[in-house]
This record gives structure tokens, sequence and C-alpha cells, in this order.
């Protein structure tokens, strides 16, 4: 995905946007097997030819498990890089994938929770998290039947990029709202029953990290919105659990994190947040984002 993001966005910037685009759709018609064919190749390129931030993935790996050896973490970082090919390919077809195939191949387990609250007039909060396909889980959570749902997102740098994005992630109907705005989007909803979508485990920039917590064996910063904002409008905040089943099928249950967020204790939400995503990374370490730079400043480097 990161690739082809940096690819799209070099084509953009000389002026073929639209080529680009057309290029990704009619890729995006092939079918899944072709298509992991492609991800076999690509996975060669990514892991060794000339090795995409290798550094980066080996030492977040090194400091997130400290306690396994150094072949261990070769062995994950390269199930990483077999799955990151996977997810551009995945992420491409996300451009024609029909919402028979989402359905199929992102299970929902507990509709029946989701059914609950909406019964109950609750408007509700998840928290997730960039593991396994979370492209297909945007576009499935589109695809619940109840609610007016919104997902939060943070806006590229460039513009047609971003409009490629939007596109791509609103294809089935989901409300997207740009992160700076959303506080402002749910007012303007108050009378509706909303379900906003979060993802909460980048890093935020550094005049935004407030809050600070132990994650992966080290000090790490985290964004406080769902939090906030369900203590704010007293909505149930949840967690988004993703599995993965085999290549191209996975399953994601919504775990209650608050009932009733205004009686909870300050941080409380946000550490069970924490402590979720972190069991869960664990389970499977090799599906999450280790090629990103999450830990970019300490605690320490707040003064500076």
């Amino acid at each position: 995905m990161f690739v082809v993001a940096n690819f799209a966005k070099i084509m953009i910037k000389k002026g073929l946007s639209g080529l680009v685009i057309f290029f990704l759709y009619l890729l995006s018609l092939l079918p899944f097997w072709i298509l992991y064919l492609i991800a076999d190749f690509l996975f060669i390129i990514l892991y060794y030819v000339p090795g995409y931030r290798r550094k980066v993935v080996h030492d977040n790996l090194a400091n997130s498990f400290p306690e396994k050896s150094d072949e261990e973490i070769k062995r994950i970082a390269k199930r990483y890089y077999h799955y990151m090919a996977d997810l551009m390919v995945e992420t491409i077809k996300m451009l024609s994938i029909s919402e028979k195939q989402v359905l199929k191949r992102m299970h929902l387990t507990n509709p029946e929770l989701v059914e609950k609250y909406y019964k109950e007039g609750r408007s509700m909060f998840a928290a997730v998290g960039h593991y396994c396909n979370w492209e297909l889980c945007v576009l499935r959570f589109s695809l619940i039947p109840q609610y007016k749902k919104i997902m939060v997102y943070k806006p590229l740098n460039n513009k047609e990029s971003d409009t490629y994005y939007k596109k791509m992630r609103g294809r089935f109907g989901v409300l997207l709202v740009p992160m700076r705005n959303t506080l402002r989007k749910l007012v303007e909803l108050k009378n509706e029953l909303t379900f906003t979508v979060l993802a909460s485990d980048q890093a935020p920039v550094k005049h935004e990290a407030q809050y600070f917590t132990q994650f992966l064996n080290q000090p790490t910063a985290f964004f406080m919105g769902a939090e906030k904002m369900g203590t704010m409008f007293n909505s149930v905040v949840l967690f988004g659990d993703v599995k993965y089943l085999k290549r191209g099928y996975y399953e994601y249950t919504f775990v209650p994190l608050a009932d009733k967020p205004k009686e909870t204790n300050p941080n409380e939400i946000t550490e069970l947040y924490v402590k979720h995503l972190e069991d869960m990374i664990k389970r499977e370490p090799e599906f999450w984002l280790w090629s990103h730079r999450r830990w970019k400043y300490m605690p320490e480097d707040m003064n500076r």
C-alpha cells in the first residue's frame, strides 16, 4: 500500500493523476489469485531490493519485544513484509470490490452488540488500530445497517491523493471527516445516532502529544480523542479487534471499553484501549504497521 501510494503521489505531482487512478482501477479488476501473485513479487522488492524501511521495522520490533532473539525478530519482520505486499494489492482491490465480497472477506462476529446499543438509542465511538487490512475494515464498517457512520481521518498533504483515498474509502456511504473537524461535525449531528471510528494508534504530532503511557515496552504518546469525545457525549466506547484468518479473509469483533464514559476515571478508557491494542499485536505481531516511525519522541522531548 505504502509503495503504491508513494508511486501514485509522484505521478500525481507530474500531472498524471487520471492515468495513475485508471491504471490502479484496472489492476483492481483482476481476481485475487492474480493479485496475490503480484504480491509475491512485490515482497521480493520490499524485503530485498532495496529493503523498504528495514531498519525502522527491525528497531521497532526489537524495542517492542526485547525478550525475543534477533532471529525471532527477523522472522517476524519477514512475515510483516509478506503481509505488507498482500496489503498493497488488497488495498488496490478496494477500488472495485463488491459489497458481497466485503461481507464475505471481513466477517463481523457480534453484530448483535451494535443492534443492542442502537435500540437503546446510544451513539458509539470505536477506537481502532492499523492492524490487518484497515481499508477493508472501513468498507465493512460502511455496511453496518444501523447508525450514521463517521470515519475520522487525517487528510493527506497532496489534494489529488486525498481525493483519491476519500473516494475509495467512501464508496459505500461512510462519512469521512477530517480529524480537526470531528467535534464540529458531531455537534452538528447531535440529534442523530452516530457511530464514529477513530484510528488511535498513530503517533500524534509533537504539540498534540498530551498523554504518554507504557506500550510495547516503551513510553508512547497516544491520541485521546475516543476517550474525550466519548466522555463529552457520554457515548459507548468500543475497541475494534481484528483477526487474520487466511489470505484475504478476516474477522473483527467490537469489544466494549466503556458503557458509561462519564463514570470512568481520567485516562481509564485510553489505558483500556492501549491494553487491548497491545494484546492484539502480541497475538500476531506481523499484522501491525511496523514500518511507521511510531516512537519519534519520548516524554523528555516535550520540553525541548
